[in-house]
């Protein structure tokens, strides 16, 4: 078999990552659109689970197909394919309507079923990898069993969720049919001679109604005149019509921006610089972890590239829901994590800079989970700061992010500074043994997060206010949804 052309491979690479964008960018702007009130939580679970599916699809590669490469792509093909095609039948926006409370305290217990699942999933997943070498039959019961009933187990929620509705609807219907039953007996009773009863309106008060009801006609009849002559092309202004003048209103932060308002903020220019120094320094630890743990003296970092995949998948999934616990109950704007968690991630590059024995651990579960963190804080901040009527395109915007910091950080810090290190080695060539290799690095992207840090300080200052009325809008509407439910 001759090897694919370097253009060929070109193409479907770029296939291939443009379409996970694609499907991203429908399923998390749908989302986010579908359940509002509970954007964080929304936001972590989709997040997480992008996390956690590499090292699903890794860990099924190596217990299916770990002699057949070509049926595991083969497999990366089909099974995406038929997911997409069935979500088209489901995925949809779903018009938005007055909940009362209990429907949305409902909906934030299934969503905490979807965290609880997860969380089964990925400690089931780290249980998995941390014990080793596995036989070929423990590694198929993996892989068929255990793992397939707990990816589809979410599954279980809209079809509980339909089956209460339905009878619950049941219910209703039943009552009502009790309820006018019983309105007719006590009519038929209690009505003696109802062919006698006539209402009685008087004279005068008919003829008021019908001298109110004439402008009423002539009014209709002038609308028609007016239709008519519109259709005829020859449609005339009236008179008395007060001219109104619309005037261009600058949108405030909060509600709904167009492209070129959201570029205009200098809030959006905050988020964007701020999310640039968390993820592109994220994304240099993990494109990077093969070199720097050999650096470091580990032969095997397939443990390492686990537990930043793992633990971030905890700082996706852990942030959405108490970012809005605390934005609920103490109107605690987004860009307070992102700015709590520079905190850690630079305390983990500067563990990483000392070269301590265990730092490695120490740093690929701190970035691991700050960098996750950003992905999941970032998402239903942006639609809170600019609306969602054209989120899916800010949303598109702001991840550019992840390319740009990878050559930034990845291709052009990291690669230089550690070319300079490994030509003064005996020898020379590309190879660098010691603590000093990434040392640079590291203390530049723990720089790098200070600035991030002081910029999502500033961005939770500004947006103060804002989220403080997010809160007050929420708890107005939760309790004219109770009023009216009583």
């Amino acid at each position: 078999m001759h090897p694919t052309k370097r253009m060929l491979m070109c193409i479907f690479m770029a296939l291939g990552g443009n379409s996970t964008t694609w499907m991203n960018t429908a399923i998390l702007v749908t989302c986010i659109r579908n359940f509002r009130k509970n954007r964080g939580p929304v936001s972590g679970i989709l997040k997480g689970y992008v996390g956690l599916s590499t090292a699903i699809f890794t860990d099924i590669c190596s217990a299916l197909f770990a002699n057949s490469p070509s049926k595991f792509l083969l497999m990366l093909a089909v099974v995406p394919a038929i997911v997409c095609l069935t979500a088209i039948f489901f995925l949809r926006e779903v018009p938005q309507t007055i909940t009362s409370t209990a429907a949305q305290e409902e909906e934030s217990k299934y969503l905490n079923f979807f965290n609880v699942a997860a969380i089964i999933v990925a400690l089931y997943l780290l249980a998995y990898d941390i014990s080793g070498k596995h036989s070929r039959i423990l590694a198929l019961c993996f892989a068929s069993g255990l793992l397939f009933l707990l990816v589809v187990s979410p599954l279980f929620i809209p079809l509980y969720s339909i089956f209460k509705n339905v009878s619950s609807n049941n219910d209703v219907e039943s009552s009502v049919v009790l309820h006018d039953q019983h309105n007719s007996n006590q009519v038929q009773e209690g009505d003696t001679q109802p062919e006698a009863l006539e209402i009685q309106v008087p004279v005068e008060e008919n003829v008021s109604r019908n001298e109110k009801s004439a402008p009423v006609e002539e009014k209709d009849l002038r609308n028609d005149h007016v239709v008519e002559e519109s259709v005829l092309g020859e449609e005339k202004v009236p008179e008395n019509d007060d001219v109104v003048e619309i005037v261009y209103r600058k949108p405030v932060i909060g509600e709904d921006h167009t492209i070129l308002e959201t570029v205009k903020t200098l809030d959006f220019w905050i988020l964007f610089l701020s999310f640039l120094c968390g993820v592109g320094t994220g994304l240099t630890v993990m494109n990077n972890l093969g070199q720097m743990g050999l650096a470091l003296g580990h032969v095997d970092v397939s443990m390492f590239v686990s537990l930043t995949s793992i633990f971030g998948f905890f700082g996706r999934i852990g942030s959405g829901t108490i970012s809005e616990y605390f934005l609920k109950s103490a109107a605690t704007p987004r860009p307070f994590w992102n700015a709590a968690s520079q905190i850690p991630m630079c305390l983990g590059y500067i563990v990483l800079a000392i070269a301590l024995p265990g730092s490695l651990y120490v740093g690929s579960i701190l970035v691991g989970i700050c960098y996750g963190v950003r992905l999941a804080i970032t998402v239903p901040t942006a639609s809170e700061l600019f609306g969602l009527k054209y989120y899916g395109l800010i949303y598109n915007i702001l991840i550019l992010n992840l390319p740009i910091g990878s050559f930034l950080f990845s291709g052009l810090l990291a690669g230089l500074l550690y070319d300079a290190q490994a030509t003064k080695t005996k020898g020379g060539g590309n190879t660098c043994i010691g603590a000093h290799c990434y040392r640079q690095v590291f203390v530049i992207m723990a720089l790098t997060c200070v600035v991030g840090f002081g910029l999502d300080v500033l961005l939770t200052l500004r947006t103060k206010n804002l989220y403080k009325n997010i809160q007050k809008a929420s708890h107005a509407k939760d309790s004219k949804s109770g009023v009216d439910q009583e």
